[in-house]
């Protein structure tokens, strides 16, 4: 039974009324505020309009006094009977947030003190036939960390160490201070019958073509002496049909008995629960395994655990299991270091982002939000999310998606940029506890790639160290370093542990080491200098050098798990959430949507690249434009790079707020112009162009796939203001490896040179280059457009400019719009003499997806963009806007 409700919530002051007169049965709670289970006290007083919205202009902080109260929830439900004499009734919450009592009809059965566990508890006496009163009591954090000993770090704000709970809510670089309370997971209630399943473990041995072996363990517990049961093993195929089974004695007959045992089992049968495991090894014959959407079919099978007393089933475990290997490798078969995800014995490169929650909100985030971001990240080529450790290990439906549609998981452990009291012995038995419940949910999940033990700590503790900003130990390094590799041995064994991200370190370099582990280049916007040794004091550098993305080429990182750069958000997502007149740039309300801690780097990044903005229009565009170049230099010099190189994932994904951040995605669920341009870099096949003002013009293809590839790369070089007639372009002869071989071609002509190709499987490859003045002929470097396309195998084009925006002598573009709304699209053309920079489609709603978006136009080019939106609402057509940077908006 699923407690949804109606469920009924009032806060109260601290002291203010006894908690056994709030949780009384007959309490008159008429007049509390109805809400839903699960959600938040902020989600359920915004939608009563009790609250005005939070992430409007500084509404935030008016809702400080919510985390001060003392809230209270209730609800009722009915039973049909009490508990019969092997019966048990348990009351499982997925997730209270986060000091909690729990009450039964005025009973006070158990509390809770940590948002990321389950907690169970056993009502059988104290639940009765008919009407049952269930009340949850949160206490104000305060109450609980107001007394505890300050540590010398911790990001943000100094009270979070002590309390297990999303570090976001306190606020973070990227979004508010926002601290939550609330049920925001699933309430059950279970009748049980003689025992029931405590976990089931199932890892994928090996997975060959012709057999796969997978190892499935059971674990019960009986509710009284003398209870025998079996466990039933299937493996169903995506129709039904059973694979293979097995039978797994779980409980069996007690041994021999010691002393007085036996007289006390027989008078005391209920004091002595048995429990019992077992395991078995199954094969599977022609296994269809699981795969990244990106490597073949991401295959799911269902695992059946049926638990049987005397043929009664009394418990049931089902869930989706995909048959892989994965495991992480840390070195290469000539010995050099590594760090890359092996499925199924095949190198992947990792393309991706990290993960945040997708609402400081999070009790209160849809099933569809989860469902779209997800969907989006497939459809820009992603094929690993990194679940950051300052958020939640996320919902089941997160998790459901990932296997569905083929994307790996980091998962860190929720330790994120700070000191934790691992000295203190209840604070480690809460969070020995928190790491069983997550790693036995989660461990069957055919996309869990790795578990993660926190996000930077280990490398910010030697820099803060080197500092001074801390001059004591380093608390917590245990639960890091014993208690959860510890746990991991025993509980998912088969999967791989890293500690911290970044982790490294090898002769005398930090952990952020390119030359071992994972990396995280904050070079690039925080401008910190690098390498850096052990024990140095780290170096800031804000200059337009020390923060510029050109940075990223001196990075030979062996897997890069954070880097990244602001943009603003969309203005929909902007001006929904911004007073009317306050929408401008340089005002206080566009300042407050920016939390990082320095304002002067994404200045400082757009000086350098494409001027300061004069205004909110400019803003968005440079803005966007600038993360969205230098992801794609960052990302494409990654991937030339793979055999060293074996993943990028950007920071950051998603966002959790209407703000501006480091997001590829809005709150809204609006991609930036990143995220369309991720749809180029992050493609399993990559035209790139490498390239320097002055320097050759060298032409890569990177092949993620496992397919020979064999064509013609074609590069052509486009004046920005033409005739418009691409057919008669100077065509250049083939280069073999070397450089091109050039003709004369009148000055301002389109010139095409091409490049055979023979792409091995898994491969970055050159395929030679030409100089710089060879490919203008005679044109000026700011003048030009270079393109890459193909024939012969399927790859995007990829359009580039030889100097930086800037110093672009960019023509004025005009643009025809033509809107179908029958059909839904609409045809953006260039039809002026010139190319039309980063043509963007604007409409005023949420969730809009667009085909395709922020793209580039050359003279007499059209594109059709498709329009729609996933949960069926009507477009705004009447309030398109479609601009580019050199046009004027049409509306």
């Amino acid at each position: 039974m699923i407690l949804s409700g109606p469920w009924k919530l009032q806060h109260f002051e601290v002291g203010e009324k006894p908690p056994l007169e709030l949780a009384a049965p007959g309490l008159d709670d008429r007049f509390w505020i109805e809400t839903n289970v699960p959600g938040d006290v902020h989600s359920a007083l915004l939608e009563r309009g009790i609250i005005e919205p939070p992430y409007y202009g500084h509404n935030d902080a008016k809702c400080r006094w919510i985390e001060r109260k003392v809230w209270w929830y209730r609800t009722t439900f009915e039973l049909n009977a009490v508990p019969g004499d092997e019966e048990r009734m348990e009351l499982t919450f997925e997730g209270l947030d986060t000091f909690a009592t729990v009450y039964v009809n005025g009973h006070e059965i158990g509390s809770a003190s940590n948002m990321f566990r389950c907690y169970t508890f056993d009502v059988t006496r104290i639940v009765r036939e008919g009407r049952n009163t269930l009340a949850v009591r949160f206490d104000p954090l305060d109450l609980h960390h107001r007394d505890k000993e300050q540590f010398e770090w911790s990001s943000y704000t100094k009270e979070r160490p002590w309390i297990r709970k999303a570090a976001m809510n306190f606020g973070w670089d990227w979004g508010p201070r926002i601290v939550t309370t609330g049920i925001w997971s699933p309430v059950r209630l279970e009748r049980r019958r003689r025992a029931k399943l405590t976990g089931v473990y199932a890892a994928t041995l090996s997975a060959a073509a012709e057999e796969a072996v997978i190892r499935v363990s059971a674990e019960a517990e009986a509710f009284r002496s003398g209870t025998t049961a079996v466990a039933v093993v299937r493996l169903l195929d995506g129709d039904g049909a059973e694979v293979t089974s097995a039978k797994l004695p779980v409980l069996e007959e007690c041994g021999a008995l010691l002393g007085v045992q036996a007289g006390l089992r027989q008078a005391f049968p209920e004091a002595f629960r048995t429990k019992g495991s077992a395991s078995a090894e199954l094969r599977i014959a022609l296994p269809r395994r699981w795969w990244t959407h990106d490597l073949g079919e991401p295959y799911l099978y269902t695992l059946e655990v049926t638990l049987l007393a005397d043929d009664e089933e009394i418990d049931r475990y089902e869930q989706p299991f995909g048959i892989r290997t994965l495991e992480l490798s840390l070195q290469n078969p000539d010995g050099s270091p590594s760090f890359a995800f092996i499925l199924n014995g095949i190198k992947v490169y990792a393309k991706g982002a990290n993960w945040i929650p997708a609402d400081h909100m999070i009790g209160s985030i849809s099933e569809p939000m989860y469902r779209g971001l997800i969907e989006l990240a497939v459809e820009g080529h992603m094929n690993m999310l990194r679940v950051w450790a300052g958020g939640i290990y996320e919902k089941e439906i997160f998790y459901e998606e990932c296997d569905r549609r083929g994307v790996l998981v980091w998962q860190d452990f929720a330790f994120a940029n700070a000191l934790f009291p691992d000295f203190n012995r209840d604070f480690m038995d809460n969070v020995r506890q928190e790491i069983i419940d997550n790693v036995k949910r989660l461990r069957n999940r055919a996309s869990l790639a790795l578990w993660c033990g926190n996000n930077e700590i280990d490398w910010l503790y030697d820099m803060k160290s080197a500092a001074g900003d801390i001059t004591g130990a380093f608390f917590g390094e245990t639960i890091y370093h014993e208690l959860i590799p510890g746990l991991l041995a025993e509980l998912d064994p088969y999967r791989s542990y890293w500690p911290s991200s970044p982790y490294g370190a090898q002769d005398g370099y930090d952990a952020n080491d390119p030359n071992q582990g994972d990396r995280h280049n904050w070079q690039v916007w925080h401008g910190s200098v690098y390498p850096r040794m052990q024990g140095e004091k780290p170096r800031l550098d804000y200059s337009i050098e020390g923060v510029t993305f050109k940075n990223y080429k001196q990075d030979l990182a062996l897997f890069s798990s954070e880097f990244g750069m602001h943009a603003s958000a969309n203005r929909y997502t902007l001006a929904k959430n911004i007073p009317e007149g306050k929408f401008t740039w340089g005002s206080a309300e566009m300042a407050y949507r920016n939390k990082d801690t320095n304002h002067r780097k994404g200045i400082l990044l757009m000086e350098g690249y494409t001027g300061i903005p004069q205004d909110i229009e400019e803003y968005m565009n440079f803005s966007m434009l600038t993360q969205a170049e230098g992801l794609k230099y960052g990302i494409e010099h990654f991937r030339r790079h793979r055999h060293r190189n074996s993943g990028a994932l950007v920071w950051q994904l998603n966002d959790s707020w209407p703000g501006t951040s480091w997001s590829m995605i809005d709150y809204e669920l609006l991609p930036k112009a990143s995220y369309y341009y991720g749809k180029t870099f992050f493609h399993p096949v990559l035209l790139s162009l490498e390239h320097e003002p002055g320097e050759p013009l060298r032409v890569w293809v990177v092949n993620d796939t496992l397919e020979e590839l064999e064509g013609t790369v074609t590069l052509t070089v486009h004046p920005l203001a033409q005739s418009g007639d691409l057919a008669g372009a100077q065509e250049v002869g083939g280069m073999g490896g070397g450089s091109a071989g050039v003709q004369d071609t009148p000055p301002g002509g389109v010139r095409r040179f091409s490049f055979a190709a023979k792409i091995p499987p898994q491969t970055a490859l050159s395929l030679g280059g030409l100089e710089e003045a060879k490919a203008l002929a005679g044109l000026a470097p700011e003048e030009v457009l270079v393109e890459l396309s193909t024939t012969g195998f399927a790859a995007p084009v990829n359009r580039y400019y030889l100097r930086d925006p800037k110093e672009l002598r960019m023509p004025a573009a005009e643009l025809d719009v033509q809107i179908d709304k029958a059909a839904q699209t609409v045809t953006v053309t260039a039809s002026g003499q010139g190319v039309a920079r980063l043509v963007k489609l604007e409409l005023p709603l949420g969730g809009v997806r667009f085909s395709d978006n922020y793209f580039d136009l050359l003279p007499g080019e059209s594109r059709t963009v498709r329009l729609w939106h996933p949960g069926g609402l009507p477009l705004p057509w009447a309030e398109l806007r479609v601009g580019a940077l050199n046009a004027g908006t049409l509306a």
